[in-house]
């Protein structure tokens, strides 16, 4: 593993997700929202105002790897299938949002610990916006492209 390029730490509220996005601005959309996504469950599933660390690093092959820990090893993530009756629930699509736009993602635990991460394709610091130059992910069941912006949406690019 390399050494990170942007290590934060901060505690868990809803005031610094927006700080953790503008901080992560450069690493392109699909890491923001990944971010602030993993940020958000630590909240809801760990607890207001615990300590998080978020990371991000380049992976060789072009992807940059995510990864948030926080002090609770046993909380873990739960992709769930279908959210609500009808997909109209107002939470529980965090997961599965990350889940489309990651290559792959998992949980690393450790003693008092553990560390979400998810690996994403990006356009961030390639210095153009070209599909050309976009590096390529590997086929992967349901996922139309490499990272393009918020689910895929090229007018959702930064």
């Amino acid at each position: 593993m390399r050494r990170p390029e942007v290590t934060l730490e901060l505690l868990a509220t809803p005031a610094e997700v927006s700080g953790v996005r503008r901080a992560l601005r450069p690493h392109g959309i699909d890491v923001q929202l990944c971010a602030s996504e993993l940020v958000t469950n630590v909240i809801r599933h760990v607890g207001e105002g615990v300590p998080v660390t978020v990371r991000v690093w380049r992976e060789e092959g072009g992807c940059v790897r995510l990864g948030v820990t926080d002090p609770d090893p046993r909380a873990l993530p739960v992709l769930v299938g279908a959210v609500g009756a009808g997909g109209e629930a107002e939470s529980g699509r965090g997961l599965a949002l990350l889940d489309a736009l990651a290559v792959r993602w998992g949980v690393q635990q450790e003693a008092g610990r553990k560390t979400v991460w998810c690996d994403l394709f990006t356009e961030a610091g390639t210095g153009t916006d070209t599909d050309a130059d976009t590096p390529k992910a590997p086929e992967r069941p349901g996922r139309r492209r490499p990272s393009a912006g918020a689910l895929g949406h090229p007018s959702a690019r930064s």
